[in-house]
């Protein structure tokens, strides 16, 4: 399953026995559990408008609760609500939780939903903090290497730094703002040494909510607003404006791209970039993370416009929270980052 801070339905692969066809691997067979159990149309979840939980949903021709999903980057969902619990060792279990059990789906490995919500794994668990590890990528998206994931206190506590998260009361909700989402206080940008002229209201949310900037783990790279994303590409056209490829955009989003050749000279030109949040809090990209290869040949910075995704928020993604510990403190309300060496987790 990907781990994903910014949804809040867990969702698995299902499959039904259909002889002489083997079932994909990371599918679940729900005839072989005693606690499964599936939600029927008279379920209030079924119903439309709950508050916080924006899934669309239907009745399908078998009197099931049915949901079809997109995520922001295309990807497609689609099942029944189900009941199930996850048993983690004879005496660790949880309650049976509310699940989406995937018939149609682009991705076969599940999402396990982290946010703020009421129907989230961890508001459902009753998960008071829990932490990852993104290992480095590389270069090669076909391979996926897994990172390391905890449920309650991490070893490496000690070591993390926090800030605070940013809170919404019902009264203060707006159209552009996920009430949801983990939103942290992010002041400001450096490239190299030198600290970009970015205004920190474009990392809040504005009066219609937009501009708040999340912590999200299910989005690959690294999104700003406009005010922000044209500073550093800005800067970054400054630096190695030269080199870049014209006309190229990876996936309608990354538009600062280069030819593979060059990738290392363009790191080293680029130099390390700087996230930087309230309470002195800093997440250092090392030169050597500024670049992904999104295609054989071609590398991209790993930042993109916001609009691309028809979005108004900030977004730094899992490109940039490689080889770094991010613990979501739920009891305390706050995020902590911390240095790792994800590759070498066991």
């Amino acid at each position: 399953m990907v781990l994903d801070t910014g949804s809040q339905l867990s969702w698995i692969q299902c499959h039904k026995k259909i002889p002489k066809i083997p079932p994909p691997t990371t599918s679940f067979d729900p005839s072989l559990s005693s606690s499964f159990s599936v939600l029927p149309c008279s379920h209030p979840l079924c119903k439309p408008r709950i508050p916080d939980f924006t899934l669309p949903t239907s009745c399908d021709q078998n009197r099931l609760c049915h949901y079809s999903y997109f995520y922001a980057d295309g990807t497609l969902a689609e099942g029944n609500l189900v009941r199930e619990k996850i048993t983690f060792s004879r005496s660790q279990s949880t309650p049976p939780l509310i699940l989406g059990c995937a018939t149609e789906s682009d991705d076969a490995e599940g999402i396990l939903g982290m946010n703020l919500g009421r129907f989230s794994f961890a508001s459902q668990a009753k998960v008071q903090k829990f932490s990852y590890c993104v290992p480095i990528r590389q270069g090669n998206h076909t391979v996926k290497p897994t990172g390391t994931f905890y449920l309650g206190q991490n070893p490496n506590f000690r070591t993390f730094r926090y800030v605070n998260l940013l809170t919404f009361p019902q009264s203060q909700r707006m159209p552009n703002l996920d009430p949801l989402a983990y939103t942290v206080g992010m002041l400001g940008i450096k490239i190299g040494e030198k600290k970009l002229n970015i205004s920190t209201r474009v990392f809040r949310p504005n009066a219609g909510g937009s501009g708040q900037t999340i912590v999200d783990s299910g989005t690959e790279y690294t999104f700003l607003v406009e005010e922000a994303y044209n500073k550093v590409r800005e800067e970054i056209v400054r630096l190695v404006g030269r080199k870049m490829k014209r006309g190229y955009v990876y996936g309608e989003a990354l538009d600062m791209c280069f030819d593979s050749v060059h990738s290392m000279e363009i790191g080293r030109l680029i130099g390390d970039m700087t996230l930087q949040f309230e309470n002195g809090v800093e997440i250092l990209i090392n030169k050597e993370r500024m670049l992904d290869e999104v295609e054989s040949g071609i590398h991209c910075v790993g930042i993109g416009r916001s609009e691309s995704l028809g979005i108004a928020s900030n977004i730094i993604g899992n490109f940039h929270q490689q080889n770094l510990w991010v613990e979501f403190d739920l009891r305390n309300r706050r995020v902590g980052f911390g240095k790792g060496e994800c590759s070498m987790q066991v």
